[in-house]
C-alpha cells in the first residue's frame, strides 16, 4: 500500500511530488498526461527565475525535475473513482481505493493511505451548432497544439480573458489575420496582454459579439456572430480557437464537497471534507488560477499529507 497517490502531473502535482520524494514517502503519480493545461499555454513570463519560456518547455522541465527526484509517473491513465475504506484490524485512518482505466482500456486499482487530487481543468465549450461537428477540423481549444497548422490563413479567437489574449498574440505570428470575438465590451485579462493585442495590426477585435454558428464542409470555413444590435455577421475563417473558460476535473470522487462551479472545496492546507483526501491547483476553489499559485498549493497540501500520516498511520 502506498503512503500517497497523487492524481495529476501539472504544477500542483509535480511540486507535491518533489516534496514527497524529499520526505521519502512511498508514493507515485497517476495521470492522463504531464503538464496538463500548462502545456497548452503560450508565452510564460511570470514563472519566478525564468524570464521567458512557453508551456511546452515548462511542462518538460516539470517532468525532468520529477524524474531527477526518481518520482514514479504512470501516464496515460484515467482515474474514474476514489473510495475511502477502513483498513483491516480497526486501525485509525482511512485508506483509499483509486481505480480507473489505462489507455488500452484495461482496469487498474491501487490503494493508498492518502490521495492528493491535482487534476486541473479542461476547456469550456461554446455549445453552438457546428462546434462538435468541426472539432479537430478547424475548431480547437489549444492554440499551442494547433496554431501552427493555420499559417497564412484567417482565424478567429473566441474569448475575453488571458487565454484568449495569449492565443491571439501567438496566432498573429502565424495567421494572415486574427479576429478576436469578445462577448463583453472589455477584456478581463492582464493589461500587458491587452496592450499587445490592441496594438497588433494583424488583430481585429470585435466587442459585444456572440458567436452563434460554425460553418464548413469537411473543414471550417466560416463563423457567424451576432452583434449588440442583434445583427448577424459572417467571418470567413479556417480556424476557430475557443478560450472561454475552464471546467474543473472533479466529477469522479463520490462524497467530495464541491462549490457551485464544481471546484473542490479546500482550506488553506489543501484539506477536503474527507480526512486523508487532499486537493490542490486549478481543480480547487482557491482563487486566482496561476501556475505559480498551483505549485504553492501542491506543496502546502503535501506538507499537510505528511502531518496527517504522522498523526494517523
Amino acid at each position: 500500500m502506498y503512503d500517497l497517490i497523487i492524481i495529476g502531473a501539472s504544477a500542483a502535482g509535480i511540486s507535491a511530488s518533489i516534496y514527497a520524494a524529499r520526505r521519502r514517502l512511498n508514493f507515485k503519480i497517476i495521470t492522463a498526461d504531464i503538464g496538463g493545461e500548462v502545456a497548452t499555454s503560450g508565452e510564460i513570463e511570470n514563472w519566478p527565475g525564468v524570464i521567458h519560456t512557453n508551456g511546452i518547455d515548462l511542462a518538460d522541465q516539470f517532468r525532468k525535475h520529477a524524474e531527477a527526484n526518481k518520482v514514479v509517473i504512470e501516464s496515460d491513465k484515467w482515474v474514474g473513482d476514489i473510495k475511502p475504506a477502513r483498513p483491516a484490524g480497526g486501525k485509525e485512518g482511512n485508506i483509499f481505493v483509486v481505480s480507473g482505466k489505462n489507455s488500452g482500456g484495461s482496469v487498474f486499482e491501487e490503494k493508498a493511505k492518502t490521495v492528493l487530487v491535482a487534476t486541473g481543468v479542461h476547456p469550456r465549450q461554446l455549445t453552438i451548432p457546428g462546434e462538435k461537428e468541426f472539432k479537430n477540423k478547424g475548431v480547437s481549444y489549444c492554440t499551442v497544439c494547433d496554431g501552427p497548422l493555420f499559417g497564412g490563413q484567417a482565424v478567429a479567437v473566441v474569448g475575453g480573458g488571458n487565454s484568449a489574449l495569449e492565443s491571439a498574440i501567438m496566432l498573429a505570428d502565424i495567421a494572415s489575420c486574427v479576429y478576436v470575438i469578445n462577448k463583453n465590451a472589455y477584456f478581463k485579462g492582464e493589461k500587458v496582454l491587452i496592450d499587445k493585442v490592441s496594438k497588433n495590426s494583424k488583430v481585429e477585435i470585435i466587442y459585444e459579439a456572440k458567436t452563434q454558428n460554425i460553418l464548413g464542409d469537411n473543414f471550417v470555413n466560416a463563423l457567424e456572430y451576432q452583434d449588440k444590435s442583434d445583427q448577424m455577421h459572417k467571418l470567413n475563417v479556417k480556424g476557430i480557437f475557443v478560450h472561454i473558460g475552464q471546467i474543473p476535473n472533479s466529477g469522479f470522487i463520490p462524497g467530495i464537497e464541491l462549490d457551485e462551479v464544481k471546484q473542490i472545496k479546500v482550506n488553506m492546507r489543501g484539506e477536503t471534507n474527507m480526512p486523508g483526501l487532499y486537493a490542490a491547483g486549478d481543480v480547487t476553489n482557491i482563487p486566482y488560477k496561476q501556475i505559480v499559485i498551483a505549485a504553492g498549493q501542491g506543496v502546502a497540501a503535501l506538507l499537510s499529507v505528511v502531518d496527517y500520516l504522522n498523526r494517523n498511520h
